[in-house]
């Protein structure tokens, strides 16, 4: 199983608008995905605005290539739309083999 993690700085106005978001469009799309095994939201209140830690987890890297853009499976996958909200983001994911 593969981790993939990516982290964004939200501005503290739009941060509910990104969680809304990521649950109406994000995790519905990627549970289409074969080889999609789950997702983990997290958030923390930072003095200049609010962090999240999206954390999926995938049967393979093969699996991440399929919803990765061209043939770059690291290149993190930002909407537009999410742009806006953010302050920074990572612009690569990381990934990670799991372990246990």
């Amino acid at each position: 199983m593969i981790s993939r993690h990516w982290r964004a700085l939200a501005r503290f106005e739009r941060a509910h608008e990104y969680v809304v978001h990521v649950h109406q469009h994000t995790f519905p799309d990627l549970r289409r995905l074969p080889g999609f095994l789950g997702a983990t939201l997290l958030r923390r209140d930072q003095p200049q605005g609010v962090e999240f830690i999206v954390i999926t987890h995938w049967l393979s890297a093969e699996a991440i290539r399929a919803f990765s853009v061209g043939n770059d499976s690291e290149m993190a996958v930002v909407p537009p739309e999410v742009r806006e909200m953010m302050l920074e983001y990572d612009l690569r994911a990381r990934h990670y083999r799991v372990i246990d």
